[in-house]
Protein backbone atom coordinates (compact mmCIF):
# COMPACT_ATOMS: atom_id res chain seq x y z
CA UNK A 1 0.00 0.00 0.00
CA UNK A 2 1.23 3.51 -0.76
CA UNK A 3 1.99 5.49 2.35
CA UNK A 4 -0.82 7.72 3.61
CA UNK A 5 -1.54 9.54 6.83
CA UNK A 6 -3.74 6.69 8.09
CA UNK A 7 -1.31 3.84 7.56
CA UNK A 8 0.98 2.39 10.22
CA UNK A 9 4.57 2.94 9.14
CA UNK A 10 6.77 -0.14 9.37
CA UNK A 11 10.49 -0.56 9.52
CA UNK A 12 12.09 -3.96 8.94
CA UNK A 13 15.14 -4.77 11.04
CA UNK A 14 17.15 -7.44 9.24
CA UNK A 15 17.13 -8.74 5.67
CA UNK A 16 16.48 -12.45 6.28
CA UNK A 17 14.63 -14.37 3.57
CA UNK A 18 11.37 -14.26 5.56
CA UNK A 19 11.57 -10.46 5.48
CA UNK A 20 10.81 -10.60 1.75
CA UNK A 21 7.46 -12.25 2.49
CA UNK A 22 6.61 -9.75 5.21
CA UNK A 23 7.69 -6.82 3.02
CA UNK A 24 5.13 -7.97 0.44
CA UNK A 25 2.55 -8.43 3.21
CA UNK A 26 3.03 -4.83 4.36
CA UNK A 27 2.50 -3.71 0.77
CA UNK A 28 -0.73 -5.74 0.52
CA UNK A 29 -2.22 -4.71 3.87
CA UNK A 30 -4.63 -1.76 3.46
CA UNK A 31 -3.55 0.00 6.66
CA UNK A 32 0.25 -0.36 6.56
CA UNK A 33 3.22 1.01 4.67
CA UNK A 34 6.90 0.14 4.56
CA UNK A 35 9.04 3.21 5.24
CA UNK A 36 12.45 1.85 6.26
CA UNK A 37 14.81 -1.13 5.99
CA UNK A 38 17.83 -1.67 8.22
CA UNK A 39 20.66 -4.16 8.03
CA UNK A 40 24.08 -4.43 9.59
CA UNK A 41 25.46 -2.84 6.41
CA UNK A 42 24.00 -0.33 4.00
CA UNK A 43 25.05 -2.64 1.16
CA UNK A 44 22.73 -5.40 2.39
CA UNK A 45 19.89 -2.94 2.84
CA UNK A 46 20.39 -1.71 -0.74
CA UNK A 47 20.47 -5.28 -2.04
CA UNK A 48 17.19 -6.03 -0.27
CA UNK A 49 15.56 -2.91 -1.71
CA UNK A 50 16.62 -3.80 -5.26
CA UNK A 51 15.71 -7.48 -4.98
CA UNK A 52 12.22 -6.63 -3.69
CA UNK A 53 11.67 -3.62 -5.98
CA UNK A 54 10.96 -1.30 -3.09
CA UNK A 55 9.92 2.30 -3.61
CA UNK A 56 12.70 4.86 -3.64
CA UNK A 57 10.84 6.50 -0.74
CA UNK A 58 11.79 3.61 1.56
CA UNK A 59 14.70 4.74 3.70
CA UNK A 60 17.72 2.46 3.94
CA UNK A 61 19.87 2.22 7.03
CA UNK A 62 23.20 0.51 7.68
CA UNK A 63 22.46 -0.09 11.37
CA UNK A 64 19.47 -1.06 13.48
CA UNK A 65 19.92 1.92 15.81
CA UNK A 66 19.48 4.33 12.92
CA UNK A 67 16.10 2.83 12.11
CA UNK A 68 14.99 2.93 15.73
CA UNK A 69 15.94 6.62 15.88
CA UNK A 70 13.68 7.39 12.90
CA UNK A 71 10.65 9.28 14.29
CA UNK A 72 8.57 8.33 11.24
CA UNK A 73 8.69 4.59 12.06
CA UNK A 74 5.71 3.44 14.15
CA UNK A 75 6.40 -0.29 14.31
CA UNK A 76 9.20 -2.72 13.57
CA UNK A 77 9.20 -6.23 12.18
CA UNK A 78 12.22 -8.10 13.52
CA UNK A 79 13.39 -11.28 11.68
CA UNK A 80 16.70 -11.46 13.54
CA UNK A 81 18.42 -14.57 14.98
CA UNK A 82 16.72 -15.58 18.23
CA UNK A 83 19.81 -14.77 20.30
CA UNK A 84 19.49 -11.11 19.26
CA UNK A 85 15.77 -10.73 20.01
CA UNK A 86 15.98 -9.61 23.62
CA UNK A 87 18.54 -6.85 22.93
CA UNK A 88 16.74 -5.33 19.96
CA UNK A 89 13.14 -5.88 21.04
CA UNK A 90 13.85 -4.14 24.35
CA UNK A 91 15.65 -1.32 22.56
CA UNK A 92 12.77 -0.96 20.09
CA UNK A 93 10.21 -0.77 22.91
CA UNK A 94 12.32 1.83 24.72
CA UNK A 95 12.20 3.92 21.54
CA UNK A 96 8.41 3.64 21.50
CA UNK A 97 8.23 1.26 18.53
CA UNK A 98 5.60 -1.46 18.41
CA UNK A 99 7.20 -4.89 18.05
CA UNK A 100 6.28 -7.66 15.60
CA UNK A 101 8.83 -10.34 16.42
CA UNK A 102 9.75 -13.40 14.41
CA UNK A 103 9.39 -16.77 16.13
CA UNK A 104 10.73 -18.39 18.22
CA UNK A 105 10.49 -15.34 20.41
CA UNK A 106 13.38 -16.05 22.78
CA UNK A 107 15.93 -18.60 23.94
CA UNK A 108 13.98 -18.98 27.19
CA UNK A 109 11.06 -17.47 29.09
CA UNK A 110 13.33 -15.29 31.25
CA UNK A 111 14.48 -13.46 28.13
CA UNK A 112 10.95 -13.38 26.80
CA UNK A 113 9.69 -11.77 30.01
CA UNK A 114 12.34 -9.08 29.70
CA UNK A 115 11.02 -8.19 26.24
CA UNK A 116 7.37 -8.30 27.24
CA UNK A 117 8.02 -6.18 30.33
CA UNK A 118 9.72 -3.55 28.17
CA UNK A 119 6.79 -3.48 25.76
CA UNK A 120 4.23 -3.27 28.55
CA UNK A 121 6.09 -0.52 30.39
CA UNK A 122 6.23 1.60 27.25
CA UNK A 123 2.66 0.84 26.17
CA UNK A 124 3.62 -0.67 22.82
CA UNK A 125 1.99 -3.61 21.10
CA UNK A 126 3.80 -6.97 21.06
CA UNK A 127 2.99 -9.84 18.72
CA UNK A 128 4.96 -12.79 17.41
CA UNK A 129 4.85 -13.41 13.67
CA UNK A 130 2.99 -16.74 13.66
CA UNK A 131 0.93 -16.02 10.58
CA UNK A 132 -1.48 -18.95 10.67
CA UNK A 133 -3.46 -17.54 13.60
CA UNK A 134 -4.70 -14.78 11.28
CA UNK A 135 -6.07 -16.90 8.43
CA UNK A 136 -9.91 -17.01 8.42
CA UNK A 137 -9.61 -20.80 8.22
CA UNK A 138 -8.27 -20.78 11.77
CA UNK A 139 -11.44 -19.17 13.10
CA UNK A 140 -13.52 -21.68 11.13
CA UNK A 141 -11.52 -24.58 12.60
CA UNK A 142 -12.10 -23.22 16.10
CA UNK A 143 -15.82 -23.00 15.34
CA UNK A 144 -15.92 -26.74 14.60
CA UNK A 145 -13.78 -27.66 17.61
CA UNK A 146 -16.09 -25.61 19.84
CA UNK A 147 -19.26 -27.36 18.63
CA UNK A 148 -20.20 -29.75 21.42
CA UNK A 149 -22.66 -31.65 19.21
CA UNK A 150 -20.46 -32.15 16.15
CA UNK A 151 -17.05 -32.44 17.80
CA UNK A 152 -17.66 -32.99 21.49
CA UNK A 153 -14.71 -32.78 23.88
CA UNK A 154 -11.05 -32.91 22.94
CA UNK A 155 -9.50 -36.31 23.66
CA UNK A 156 -6.16 -36.34 21.83
CA UNK A 157 -4.05 -33.99 19.67
CA UNK A 158 -1.11 -34.49 17.34
CA UNK A 159 0.89 -31.95 15.36
CA UNK A 160 3.96 -32.12 13.16
CA UNK A 161 6.12 -29.53 11.43
CA UNK A 162 9.11 -30.68 9.45
CA UNK A 163 11.18 -30.16 6.33
CA UNK A 164 14.27 -31.76 4.88
CA UNK A 165 17.08 -29.23 4.98
CA UNK A 166 19.68 -29.27 2.23
CA UNK A 167 23.31 -30.08 3.09
CA UNK A 168 24.01 -26.35 2.80
CA UNK A 169 21.19 -25.56 5.26
CA UNK A 170 22.28 -28.19 7.77
CA UNK A 171 25.83 -26.90 7.66
CA UNK A 172 25.48 -23.13 7.48
CA UNK A 173 21.97 -21.86 8.26
CA UNK A 174 21.65 -19.71 11.38
CA UNK A 175 19.02 -22.16 12.67
CA UNK A 176 21.70 -24.81 13.22
CA UNK A 177 24.21 -22.48 14.89
CA UNK A 178 24.27 -22.60 18.72
CA UNK A 179 25.34 -18.95 19.07
CA UNK A 180 22.51 -17.67 16.84
CA UNK A 181 19.50 -20.00 17.15
CA UNK A 182 20.35 -22.54 19.81
CA UNK A 183 16.84 -24.03 19.82
CA UNK A 184 17.22 -25.49 16.33
CA UNK A 185 14.23 -27.43 15.02
CA UNK A 186 12.46 -27.18 18.39
CA UNK A 187 12.37 -23.40 18.06
CA UNK A 188 11.85 -23.09 14.32
CA UNK A 189 9.30 -25.83 13.61
CA UNK A 190 8.36 -27.00 17.10
CA UNK A 191 7.09 -23.49 17.91
CA UNK A 192 4.24 -24.07 15.47
CA UNK A 193 3.36 -27.51 16.85
CA UNK A 194 3.29 -26.29 20.44
CA UNK A 195 1.30 -23.22 19.44
CA UNK A 196 -1.28 -25.30 17.56
CA UNK A 197 -1.72 -27.70 20.47
CA UNK A 198 -2.15 -24.86 22.95
CA UNK A 199 -4.56 -23.13 20.54
CA UNK A 200 -6.64 -26.31 20.56
CA UNK A 201 -6.58 -26.26 24.37
CA UNK A 202 -7.54 -22.56 24.53
CA UNK A 203 -4.07 -21.66 25.85
CA UNK A 204 -4.32 -23.84 28.94
CA UNK A 205 -0.93 -25.10 30.08
CA UNK A 206 -0.51 -28.87 30.30
CA UNK A 207 0.09 -30.54 33.65
CA UNK A 208 3.25 -32.27 32.45
CA UNK A 209 5.55 -32.10 29.44
CA UNK A 210 7.79 -35.02 28.53
CA UNK A 211 10.21 -35.15 25.61
CA UNK A 212 10.49 -38.52 23.91
CA UNK A 213 13.90 -40.21 23.50
CA UNK A 214 14.11 -39.51 19.77
CA UNK A 215 16.17 -36.31 19.76
CA UNK A 216 18.79 -35.91 17.06
CA UNK A 217 21.42 -33.17 17.36
CA UNK A 218 24.16 -31.91 15.08
CA UNK A 219 27.83 -31.90 16.05
CA UNK A 220 27.38 -28.50 17.74
CA UNK A 221 24.57 -29.85 19.93
CA UNK A 222 21.70 -28.06 18.14
CA UNK A 223 18.45 -30.04 17.87
CA UNK A 224 17.71 -31.25 14.33
CA UNK A 225 14.71 -33.38 15.26
CA UNK A 226 12.68 -34.11 18.39
CA UNK A 227 9.27 -35.08 19.69
CA UNK A 228 7.38 -34.68 22.94
CA UNK A 229 4.11 -35.35 24.73
CA UNK A 230 1.91 -33.14 26.88
CA UNK A 231 -0.73 -34.25 29.35
CA UNK A 232 -3.64 -32.38 30.93
CA UNK A 233 -4.44 -34.23 34.13
CA UNK A 234 -7.89 -32.75 34.84
CA UNK A 235 -9.20 -33.34 31.32
CA UNK A 236 -7.19 -36.54 30.73
CA UNK A 237 -6.06 -35.23 27.34
CA UNK A 238 -2.79 -36.18 25.69
CA UNK A 239 -0.99 -34.32 22.89
CA UNK A 240 2.11 -35.26 20.94
CA UNK A 241 4.22 -33.44 18.39
CA UNK A 242 7.14 -34.07 16.05
CA UNK A 243 9.40 -31.39 14.62
CA UNK A 244 12.40 -31.83 12.36
CA UNK A 245 14.91 -30.40 9.90
CA UNK A 246 15.59 -33.87 8.46
CA UNK A 247 12.16 -35.20 7.43
CA UNK A 248 9.80 -34.61 4.54
CA UNK A 249 7.63 -31.48 4.62
CA UNK A 250 4.72 -31.66 7.08
CA UNK A 251 2.49 -29.01 8.65
CA UNK A 252 -0.22 -31.09 10.26
CA UNK A 253 -2.69 -30.77 13.09
CA UNK A 254 -5.08 -33.58 13.98
CA UNK A 255 -7.56 -33.51 16.86
CA UNK A 256 -9.72 -36.39 18.07
CA UNK A 257 -12.90 -35.53 19.96
CA UNK A 258 -15.62 -37.53 21.65
CA UNK A 259 -18.04 -36.98 18.74
CA UNK A 260 -15.83 -35.98 15.83
CA UNK A 261 -12.36 -35.59 14.35
CA UNK A 262 -10.53 -32.78 12.67
CA UNK A 263 -7.46 -32.73 10.40
CA UNK A 264 -5.51 -30.08 8.53
CA UNK A 265 -2.41 -30.81 6.44
CA UNK A 266 -1.08 -27.30 5.82
CA UNK A 267 -1.93 -25.22 8.87
CA UNK A 268 1.32 -23.22 8.85
CA UNK A 269 1.46 -22.32 5.14
CA UNK A 270 -1.69 -23.10 3.12
CA UNK A 271 -1.26 -24.93 -0.16
CA UNK A 272 -2.91 -21.93 -1.84
CA UNK A 273 -2.73 -18.39 -0.46
CA UNK A 274 -6.21 -17.48 -1.73
CA UNK A 275 -8.04 -20.32 0.04
CA UNK A 276 -7.41 -23.11 2.53
CA UNK A 277 -9.12 -26.32 3.60
CA UNK A 278 -9.50 -28.63 6.53
CA UNK A 279 -11.37 -31.90 6.91
CA UNK A 280 -13.74 -32.93 9.68
CA UNK A 281 -15.87 -35.91 10.49
CA UNK A 282 -18.75 -36.25 12.94
CA UNK A 283 -20.69 -39.29 14.04
CA UNK A 284 -18.58 -41.74 12.05
CA UNK A 285 -19.29 -45.46 12.46
CA UNK A 286 -18.47 -48.65 10.58
CA UNK A 287 -21.21 -50.04 8.36
CA UNK A 288 -22.45 -53.63 8.61
CA UNK A 289 -19.67 -56.24 8.38
CA UNK A 290 -17.15 -53.43 8.88
CA UNK A 291 -16.58 -53.07 5.14
CA UNK A 292 -16.70 -49.28 5.14
CA UNK A 293 -17.80 -46.12 6.96
CA UNK A 294 -21.20 -44.49 7.22
CA UNK A 295 -19.75 -41.04 6.45
CA UNK A 296 -16.75 -39.58 4.68
CA UNK A 297 -14.75 -36.57 5.92
CA UNK A 298 -16.22 -33.22 5.01
CA UNK A 299 -13.82 -30.85 3.27
CA UNK A 300 -14.31 -27.26 4.45
CA UNK A 301 -12.83 -24.60 2.19
CA UNK A 302 -12.25 -21.04 3.42
CA UNK A 303 -11.42 -18.29 0.94
CA UNK A 304 -9.48 -15.13 1.76
CA UNK A 305 -8.89 -11.94 -0.18
CA UNK A 306 -5.53 -11.36 1.50
CA UNK A 307 -2.85 -13.94 2.32
CA UNK A 308 -2.48 -14.74 6.01
CA UNK A 309 0.72 -12.73 6.40
CA UNK A 310 -1.05 -9.61 5.12
CA UNK A 311 -3.94 -10.29 7.51
CA UNK A 312 -1.38 -10.47 10.33
CA UNK A 313 0.01 -7.08 9.33
CA UNK A 314 -3.52 -5.69 9.04
CA UNK A 315 -4.46 -6.88 12.54
CA UNK A 316 -1.20 -5.68 14.09
CA UNK A 317 -1.64 -2.29 12.40
CA UNK A 318 -5.23 -2.05 13.63
CA UNK A 319 -4.04 -2.55 17.19
CA UNK A 320 -1.22 -0.03 16.79
CA UNK A 321 -3.63 2.49 15.28
CA UNK A 322 -5.91 2.19 18.31
CA UNK A 323 -3.00 2.83 20.65
CA UNK A 324 -1.50 5.64 18.61
CA UNK A 325 -4.64 7.58 17.69
CA UNK A 326 -7.24 6.63 20.28
CA UNK A 327 -5.29 6.00 23.46
CA UNK A 328 -6.26 2.33 23.67
CA UNK A 329 -4.23 -0.20 25.61
CA UNK A 330 -2.16 -2.83 23.80
CA UNK A 331 -3.84 -6.20 23.35
CA UNK A 332 -2.11 -8.32 26.00
CA UNK A 333 -3.51 -11.59 24.64
CA UNK A 334 -0.86 -11.83 21.94
CA UNK A 335 1.98 -11.55 24.42
CA UNK A 336 0.40 -14.15 26.69
CA UNK A 337 -0.12 -16.56 23.78
CA UNK A 338 3.59 -16.27 22.94
CA UNK A 339 4.60 -16.62 26.59
CA UNK A 340 2.63 -19.84 27.10
CA UNK A 341 4.17 -21.29 23.95
CA UNK A 342 7.61 -20.28 25.23
CA UNK A 343 6.96 -21.94 28.60
CA UNK A 344 6.11 -25.27 26.97
CA UNK A 345 9.05 -25.00 24.58
CA UNK A 346 11.33 -24.45 27.58
CA UNK A 347 9.82 -27.49 29.28
CA UNK A 348 10.51 -29.69 26.25
CA UNK A 349 14.10 -28.52 26.14
CA UNK A 350 14.54 -29.09 29.88
CA UNK A 351 13.08 -32.59 29.55
CA UNK A 352 15.54 -33.40 26.75
CA UNK A 353 18.47 -32.01 28.72
CA UNK A 354 17.49 -34.00 31.84
CA UNK A 355 17.26 -37.44 30.30
CA UNK A 356 13.64 -37.14 29.13
CA UNK A 357 12.22 -36.67 32.59
CA UNK A 358 8.68 -35.34 32.90
CA UNK A 359 8.53 -31.60 33.61
CA UNK A 360 5.74 -30.42 35.88
CA UNK A 361 4.13 -27.20 34.70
Amino acid sequence: MAENENSIRFGIMGCAEIARKVSRAIHLAPNASLVAIASRSIHKANQFAVQNKLSENVKLYGSYDELLDDPFVDAVYMPLPTSLHVKWAVRAAEKGKHVLLEKPTAIDVKMFDEMLKACESKGVQFMDASMWYHHPRTAKMKEFLSNSDLFGRVKAIHSSSSYHGTPEFLENDIRVKPDLDALGALGDTGWYCIGAILWTMNQKLPTTVTALPTTIRNSAGVILSCSASMYWDEEQIVATFYCSFISHETMELAVCGSNGTFHVEDFIIPYDESSAEFSCTSGAKFVDLHVGWNVKPQEVRVATELPQEALMIQEFSRLVKGIKDHGLQPDAEWGQTSRITQLVLDAVRNSIDNGYEAVQM
